[in-house]
């Protein structure tokens, strides 16, 4: 028997989901300035992308359907579940919700999630005290709060992988090294050689395992 209810065309969901974590993200993110804003943006597009597929039209499983009708002509693939593309291609195909890449997926997420809002502390004292992020988040990497939005999208991939949000994955990402790029020259013209020295010690985006595994900076980053 088919479950009466619809998998998709559920729009009021695309709108509900689509606002409820982009205010989310914005509660954690705050954006201030237009670069702020432009990272903040299309971040929201992409999950407005996901959320359009997920509860909207399945715009990757009806390209697919045919070669996946053809692999796997047991499963109905425009049932909402089949929708989490790496559990049933993988097999886990009783409850995805429970599959492995659902599990991991809300890992990243709320690792991402979680690192944007304490970066955003950190920065935001920062910033009140005309001094350089260095502790908390920014004691590993320089630029947390775009860690956390990769790591968020990232989760989304794994729980919901689509076409549209594989191909502005990477473009996002490379869009957020630039603004990373252009945050470092104000942050040098503002802080000069403590800025370096922090930028020698500290990674961009991948933190140390030494850091991860407990070992001090070497500090000296204080400007004036």
């Amino acid at each position: 028997m088919h479950d009466a209810a619809p998998s998709y065309g559920l729009w009021s969901l695309v709108i509900v989901n689509s606002a409820v974590f982009i205010l989310f993200a914005y509660s954690f993110f705050k954006p201030q300035t237009t670069r702020d804003w432009r990272s903040f943006s299309a971040f929201s597009a992409f999950l407005v992308a996901l959320f359009v597929e997920m509860y909207g039209f399945p715009l990757t499983i009806y390209l697919l359907s045919g070669w996946l009708q053809s692999r796997y002509p047991n499963v109905d693939w425009f049932s909402h579940d089949a929708g989490h593309l790496l559990e049933m291609l993988f097999g886990w195909k009783a409850n995805p919700h429970a599959g492995p890449f659902h599990v991991l997926s809300f890992i990243f997420i709320g690792a991402g999630f979680l690192l944007i809002a304490a970066a955003w502390k950190i920065l935001y004292h920062a910033q009140q005290t005309r001094r350089l992020a260095t502790t908390g988040p920014y004691s590993y990497v320089r630029h947390p709060q775009y860690v956390g939005f990769i790591l968020v999208m990232f989760g989304f991939l794994l729980q919901w992988p689509t076409i549209l949000t594989l191909a502005m994955f990477p473009v996002l990402t490379v869009m957020y090294v630039r603004l990373a790029r252009r945050e470092e020259q104000d942050a040098r013209s503002a802080f000069g050689d403590a800025y370096a020295r922090y930028a020698a010690d500290v990674p961009g985006f991948i933190p140390k395992l030494s850091r991860l595994l407990g070992k001090a900076p070497t500090g000296g980053y204080r400007h004036g």
